[in-house]
């Protein structure tokens, strides 16, 4: 059978096609991290929106489930006996710089967009490292450096192409399907593969940023400053405290000059003593990808940081757990905003370590989660508001009834019967 399906898909297909005991499949089928063993039937390397259309048909022509990956760092549900098509190739970076914006192949990383904006003085809502895939991070809600002053990735969301499960090739934007666009700002990739983005850049050249470590004993003194100081904490700076056995580090951007940021971290800094060693600087947007992250391994969102948050947290035995403070223009949210859920919940804390160590702080959290954090594909409905996840249903019964779009995260069609595809979608030519 999977002979068969590949002769049908090579007959419209451009790029390479690999069966199980090809020379490239392995290479192919592998996940960013290589935790996952997928054994996809056929992996399909996309060139053209042509491309993913004729893979969409024929899986489901076959009977074959479907899975897209491009850099494979959303991977959480391995593609086994599915049609896995790999956009990587499709990568290229357009800059518009008059109109602020990037026309984006799914295929491209962060550090494409970022080399391409820099020159211009724009910058995009990119995530902490250059290496994760443009296309994912933004349909999941993309937490940037610069989302406290400019918001979620997925509210740059501008346009978007789509092959959808009927495989007709759809244009979403605020003047042409403007629901489905609406799903796409946040709500991952259950309705539809997308095949290009236009994503808003933002007026940033330089920013001071870096990371400063303090002696262990700060912690406690530091996390608590960090809660008061969270109110009036300027949307200019993003600012997280990081925990580990050995340390307490104060690790982020601010959007400006060094004189400011400092300025801005004073209040943080005041209390937490003599720095024991520290990278912050001013430094081009481009270089922001040296600032570091902490592995979302356990990742929860917080409406305080009571002192029993704090003591859990200092407790914990783990490799790292940070706090951050989300807030400013994420928790402002224009009225044509997309589904990220819990824009008002301040707080969130990632713990790098076992299970164990985050199961006491996680007593403390909302339940609420976020998209492109979350590995557990069952808890795909905390990412959302109640109401954002009934209104994700509903179009997903308009646009993928038989749920043909349902790895990963899979948002399902509302429990209804079927009903005609939203009026306005437009075909691309």
């Amino acid at each position: 059978m999977q002979t068969t399906t590949a002769r049908r898909l090579a007959r419209s297909f451009r790029g390479a096609i690999h069966l199980p005991g090809d020379e490239q499949y392995d290479l192919q089928r592998a996940t960013w991290s290589g935790a996952l063993d997928q054994r996809p039937a056929i992996v399909a390397e996309a060139q053209t929106p042509a491309d993913v259309r004729a893979a969409v048909v024929t899986a489901q022509e076959h009977g074959l489930p479907f899975a897209v990956q491009a850099t494979g760092h959303g991977t959480h549900v391995p593609a086994d006996g599915a049609l896995l098509v790999k956009t990587s190739a499709m990568a290229e970076v357009l800059v518009d710089p008059d109109r602020r914006i990037a026309r984006v192949g799914p295929g491209a990383r962060w550090g494409d967009v970022i080399a391409a904006a820099a020159p211009f003085g724009l910058a995009p809502l990119s995530g902490t490292s250059p290496s994760v895939g443009v296309a994912g991070y933004t349909l999941g809600g993309g937490l940037s450096w610069l989302s406290r002053k400019h918001g979620f990735a997925a509210d740059s969301l501008l346009r978007a192409d789509v092959v959808t499960a009927d495989g007709a090739i759809v244009t979403a934007s605020a003047d042409r399907t403007a629901d489905l666009l609406w799903a796409l700002r946040g709500g991952g990739g259950s309705f539809g593969v997308v095949t290009s983005l236009e994503i808003a850049l933002h007026p940033v050249s330089r920013v001071y940023a870096g990371a400063a470590l303090f002696a262990r004993e700060r912690a406690s003194e530091l996390l608590a400053r960090y809660r008061d100081f969270a109110a009036s904490q300027p949307d200019e700076l993003t600012v997280t405290v990081v925990v580990t056995p050995d340390a307490v580090a104060l690790r982020g951007l601010y959007v400006g000059d060094a004189h400011d940021g400092e300025r801005a971290l004073a209040p943080l800094t005041e209390v937490a003593g003599a720095p024991l060693a520290g990278t912050w600087r001013e430094m081009g947007y481009a270089e922001s990808g040296t600032i570091g992250g902490t592995a979302p391994r356990h990742f929860e969102r917080y409406d305080a940081l009571t002192d029993a948050v704090i003591a859990a947290v200092l407790a914990a035995d783990a490799d790292a757990v940070e706090v951050r403070h989300w807030g400013g223009a994420m928790a402002r949210p224009g009225a044509d905003a997309g589904p990220v859920g819990h824009r008002g919940v301040p707080f969130s804390i990632t713990v790098d370590g076992p299970a164990e160590a985050a199961e006491p702080i996680a007593r403390h959290a909302t339940g609420g989660s976020f998209l492109n954090f979350l590995k557990d594909p069952a808890r795909t409905a905390a990412a959302y508001t109640p109401a954002d996840h009934a209104a994700l249903s509903e179009l997903k019964r308009a646009y993928d009834p038989d749920n043909v779009f349902s790895a990963g995260h899979n948002i399902g069609p509302a429990d209804q019967r079927a009903i005609e595809p939203a009026s306005g979608i437009a075909l691309a030519g």
